[in-house]
């Protein structure tokens, strides 16, 4: 059977999967106490930390972008054929699902997560990518949503989960960077686009949950850099941040990737009673090896240059609820750490 052959057989397969499966979230009434995210993973690449992951036993894993590398490799083609880099999206896709580290993983870990540039298709790639249907449908088999999960209806693949009982709740909410973006030089630069915006505040407005962990594949927090980052859409990282202090959401911690390192950067001015981090957690197989240094001044201890992913812990017993939020590396040693305590 053709490699493409096998691929459509693998979609079907996901697209008629059952509940009773892990990978996709079953059990959305216990609460999440371990959580592990990261991004920036190739599948052609060494993959050393699944079990590393494992043994931390995360209730639930979060892909944080960059899940995959599809952008077309002959990069002199700037007009590839649309049914090769099609297929080759398809492909890179497939082989992830089939590591036999990540089969392991996946085969008792819940499994959510959002995308990056890299996995919707093509580096820095926005809305008017030509193929964004096609990284779409591979993106959510990938993640083995449900058949009536709403990802799989709207445009783009944003969405939310809440887990956990009344009084202990966390909702995870995954943001779509790519599918509705403008261009960051456009007259006026549009991140996330009128109805995912839309959708965002009635989600933030109506939540009963008490902590929010918003994943985005590129930074929030950090400005000073001259890569993806939030900042270089000024309205909507205004938007965001008024929308969190208007609403006085409750526990947001925001989760991000990209850069092919991993730092913590913090947040006090919003008043929120408790400090708004960004925990930014890349890469997975790979990593910025020649960097020298940037700029944060929002930057909280030193920066891990190499292997690592995160992992929020939630201290729900203690008074306050108590958010640990670490980078741990291929050791399982923590190298970033923030403390957050909830009001």
């Amino acid at each position: 059977m053709s490699t493409f052959k096998s691929f459509l057989f693998l979609c079907s397969a996901l697209c008629t999967l059952q509940l009773s499966q892990a990978y996709h979230p079953i059990d959305f009434d216990s609460r999440l106490e371990v959580i592990a995210f990261g991004s920036c993973n190739r599948d052609t690449m060494e993959q050393p930390l699944w079990p590393i992951i494992s043994g931390n036993q995360p209730d639930l894993w979060i892909w944080g972008g960059d899940n995959v590398y599809a952008d077309w490799p002959k990069r002199s083609e700037k007009n590839p054929p649309y049914d090769a880099y099609k297929e080759w999206i398809q492909e890179r896709y497939s082989s992830q699902f089939e590591k036999p580290a990540y089969v392991e993983f996946r085969e008792q870990t819940a499994i959510i997560g959002t995308w990056d540039d890299h996995d919707y298709g093509r580096n820095n790639a926005v809305a008017d990518f030509p193929l964004k249907a096609v990284a779409k449908q591979s993106a959510v088999d990938f993640f083995e949503l449900p058949a009536d999960d709403p990802r799989r209806a709207r445009e783009g693949i944003y969405g939310a989960y809440d887990f956990g009982p009344e009084g202990e709740r966390v909702k995870v909410i995954l943001l779509d960077n790519r599918y509705f973006a403008t261009s960051e030089d456009a007259e006026a630069p549009d991140l996330l686009g009128d109805t995912q915006r839309s959708w965002l505040s009635a989600e933030l407005e109506a939540s009963t949950a008490q902590i929010h962990l918003i994943v985005s594949g590129s930074q929030v927090l950090s400005k000073e850099h001259r890569w993806d980052k939030w900042s270089n859409y000024p309205e909507d990282y205004k938007w965001l941040l008024d929308t969190i202090k208007t609403l006085a959401v409750p526990g947001v911690v925001l989760l991000s990737g990209d850069r092919h390192i991993h730092e913590i950067s913090v947040l006090e001015e919003l008043d929120l009673g408790y400090p708004l981090v960004d925990i930014t957690s890349s890469g997975l197989t790979h990593y910025y090896s020649s960097f020298t240094g940037e700029p944060n001044s929002r930057r909280s201890g030193d920066v891990h240059v190499g292997l690592g992913f995160g992992l929020i812990q939630i201290d729900w017993d203690s008074s306050p609820i108590q958010i640990t939020a670490e980078i741990r590396d291929l050791d399982n040693a923590v190298q970033c750490q923030a403390m957050i305590k909830l009001p």
